[in-house]
């Protein structure tokens, strides 16, 4: 059993009203719909996305609890384990022990924290876009450690030696993603927000 994006967008409301961190669920949503495609995983594309959106569900309200209040909430939607479990072990190593294995869970893994570092570095942009970004900005931002500092980067590096690619693969595939996606998500976020 699937959930359908409208529950799943109702709990994200019901637990989350910070323009801050809706934007990135609803980022993350895309970036995930987006990998499922480009990695033939079309059928499952609206698994991926609704796993995107809710990832971070109960971090606004229960941060020190995060990823462990997450299963909580997910059942008043009777979310299924496989959603449940990939929410959980995208905290892993940080704060939960599930391990992700499916491919979707290293996606989500690898891309969370890094959809923050390439957010924030296009809203500095003069274009506030990730339309023209390019990798090797990209990297210098990357190996900046001031820069976004509350983004874990190892995370991001695990995420791509989890997923067998390179970190410039990794970060290329998911700025290219949120080029795609950029205005889908800005419209999202509006609608959202008028609500």
């Amino acid at each position: 059993m699937n959930v359908n994006e409208k529950d799943a967008l109702n709990l994200l409301m019901k637990y989350n009203t910070d323009p801050f961190h809706l934007r990135h669920a609803l980022t993350v949503k895309e970036v995930m719909a987006s990998f499922a495609r480009e990695l033939g995983y079309e059928d499952e594309a609206d698994f991926w996305a609704v796993a995107g959106l809710l990832h971070d569900v109960d971090y606004e309200q229960f941060p020190e609890e995060h990823c462990k209040k997450a299963p909580e909430l997910l059942a008043e939607i009777d979310a299924p384990e496989a959603l449940t479990r990939a929410i959980v072990s995208h905290g892993f190593g940080i704060c939960a022990d599930v391990e992700p294995e499916h491919t979707m869970e290293k996606v989500l893994y690898a891309t969370d924290e890094l959809t923050g570092l390439i957010y924030a570095y296009a809203i500095m942009r003069p274009s506030g876009s990730v339309q023209d970004m390019k990798l090797k900005s990209l990297k210098k931002k990357f190996k900046d450690k001031k820069f976004a500092a509350g983004v874990d980067r190892d995370t991001i590096l695990r995420g791509a030696d989890m997923l067998g690619w390179e970190t410039d693969d990794l970060l290329t595939r998911t700025m290219a993603a949120m080029a795609e996606t950029e205005e889908a998500v800005a419209e999202q976020l509006a609608t959202l927000i008028e609500k």
